[in-house]
């Protein structure tokens, strides 16, 4: 029964270092150093290593972890299902535990790894060593396999700075790797070894921890901020209607957007909304000027990238404020190959003399939210989720040239995947700009989950980050992942935003999940190696077994 407690133990404490329902206090990622270090425990002790079937209970060890762990940190996948997804009662729960059902395999498989390396060494040591090596291999496959990297361990890390310098080399991977690293050092002493505890690995693993916290409160000076942008925050509701076909309803929502692309003198939050960050000073022009770029979020806007009406509007709009634009709406076009008009979650780029530049369109689309996967197979699903769209992905990452500087765009979700963000400053992007409406989340957690996903972005590339949404979190991020200008959640408003410029290029911007892959290769190596060697006992086991029958 203790092993099954510390299980649940782990993934409450692996909880408390993402935000729960709210921005999360940096002190709270304490807990990711240690959190892990239960489940380790659970899986290495003499009561699961000695159980007649020691591989499937420490597989269901770790699956139970894992489960909880999903059911908890995602937890407002029902929450936006059940208000947003037009599904029948009771759907949105059972879309929960079947993700969480699905996803925490990744934590089952985890722990059989270990209980396969700890029985084909008989070393518990060789054991916990292997578990960084599979921890980072599973968060790769949950990357590019179910492509929900969402709030890997590494991510609880953001706010340390001492930390993060290995983010520019290895990406999140090598901050959980090192995460993982210290649960393994400081659970290695509390589990008997050939009658002994040696407790010399976990006051290395508890030192190496209290050190590594000094990252919390150094900080780096602030890099300059030549420029501005204005980032527009609608606040439009994603569940109404957003037609605006009513007598005067365009013109007061274009005068409104306007208005808020002119904001260029107001004060802001020095940090991030509900922390308690003071204001900061009122950003006004030292001189008459126009911003650097003008952001509207992707958002439930009637903004056609063919409707007459909408070109007119904002090539107004950007040679009033002499301004290049950046809008989400919704672009199509005619493929004469499929003999259909094709659907893009698009961002519209405008030139400050109202000409279109060009566009991105997304290439990441939201399973179950922009389009239902396996089609062929999953007829049912169009009943389930009845407010999904029908988008075709993009193919294309760009980069595009305002007022002399590359910014590379791309759209919400997108931001959680650290491979394909990279490209974009690959390509020459001085900054990355996303827009994102997370108004589908509500007042849960994934807000600000999503928020420093993002943040680990401007990290790992070492680039200004402007985030623009329709309902916050709209936020300028600098190139160590500080919040460094934000507005309220939920009001209309604007962030007349300060950024700078940076062309450098990081390792893990040329080179990629490099790291990722090479613990990948490491730990399937071990999982094979120990699972011949089991192998090999076994039979030799079955064989002494046959001889003496005989």
């Amino acid at each position: 029964m203790k092993m099954w407690a510390a299980a649940v133990l782990s993934a409450v404490l692996l909880e408390l270092p993402f935000p729960l329902a709210g921005p999360m206090p940096p002190w709270r990622s304490i807990f990711a150093w240690f959190g892990l270090a239960p489940l380790l425990w659970a899986l290495l002790s003499p009561a699961t290593v000695n159980h007649p079937r020691p591989l499937r209970r420490a597989f269901l060890i770790s699956y139970l972890c894992g489960v909880l762990w999903y059911m908890g940190n995602c937890y407002w996948i029902r929450e936006t299902m059940l208000h947003y997804g037009g599904m029948p009662t009771g759907a949105p729960v059972l879309l929960l535990i079947g993700f969480s059902l699905v996803l925490g395999l990744y934590f089952g498989l985890f722990g059989l790894g270990v209980m396969l390396v700890r029985r084909a060494t008989g070393k518990q040591n060789l054991a916990l060593a292997s578990a960084p090596f599979l921890w980072v291999a599973l968060d790769l496959a949950a990357a590019r396999i179910t492509s929900v990297p969402w709030d890997q361990l590494g991510y609880s890390q953001v706010d340390n700075v001492f930390v993060n310098q290995l983010a520019p080399w290895t990406g999140v991977y090598g901050i959980s790797f090192l995460l993982v690293a210290v649960n393994a050092l400081v659970v290695s002493g509390s589990i008997p070894q050939t009658g002994d505890r040696n407790w010399t690995w976990s006051a290395a693993g508890t030192i190496l921890m209290m050190a590594a916290l000094i990252g919390l409160v150094y900080q780096p000076a602030k890099p300059s901020t030549p420029a501005t942008a204005v980032l527009v925050q609608p606040n439009l509701d994603v569940g109404g209607d957003n037609d605006w076909g009513g007598p005067g309803e365009w013109d007061r929502h274009i005068a409104q957007f306007t208005h808020l692309a002119g904001e260029q003198c107001k004060t802001y939050i020095a940090g991030i909304p509900q922390t308690g960050a003071s204001d900061g000073e009122i950003i006004c022009p030292p001189y008459p000027a126009h911003p650097d770029l003008v952001v509207w979020p992707e958002s439930p806007a009637p903004f056609f990238e063919q409707d007459a009406r909408f070109q007119k509007s904002i090539a107004e709009i950007a040679q009033s404020d002499r301004s290049p634009l950046i809008i989400g709406g919704l672009a199509a076009d005619y493929s004469e190959q499929q003999q259909d008009w094709l659907d893009y979650n698009a961002a519209m780029v405008i030139g400050a003399d109202g000409n279109r530049i060009g566009r991105y369109e997304k290439i990441h689309l939201v399973p179950f939210g922009e389009y239902v996967p396996f089609q062929q197979y999953l007829t049912f699903a169009h009943k389930l989720t009845g407010r999904v769209s029908k988008f075709t992905p993009g193919d294309d990452r760009k980069v595009f040239r305002l007022n002399g500087h590359r910014y590379g765009v791309f759209i919400c979700y997108e931001a959680v995947f650290a491979d394909e963000v990279r490209h974009f400053a690959q390509l020459g992007a001085e900054v990355l700009v996303n827009i994102s409406d997370d108004g589908w989340y509500g007042d849960t957690s994934a807000p600000w989950q999503h928020l420093n996903m993002a943040r680990m972005r401007a990290i790992e590339n070492r680039r200004w980050f402007l985030r623009d949404t329709n309902n916050g979190i709209t936020a300028v991020i600098d190139p160590y992942g500080r919040v460094r200008q934000s507005i309220p959640r939920h009001q209309i408003d604007a962030l007349p935003a300060e950024y700078g410029f940076r062309d450098d290029v990081t390792f893990y911007t040329a080179q990629g999940d490099v790291f990722a892959w090479a613990c990948a290769i490491l730990g399937l190596g071990m999982v094979g190696w120990s699972f011949k060697a089991n192998l090999r006992k076994a039979n030799l086991q079955l064989a002494i077994q046959n001889q003496v029958r005989s």
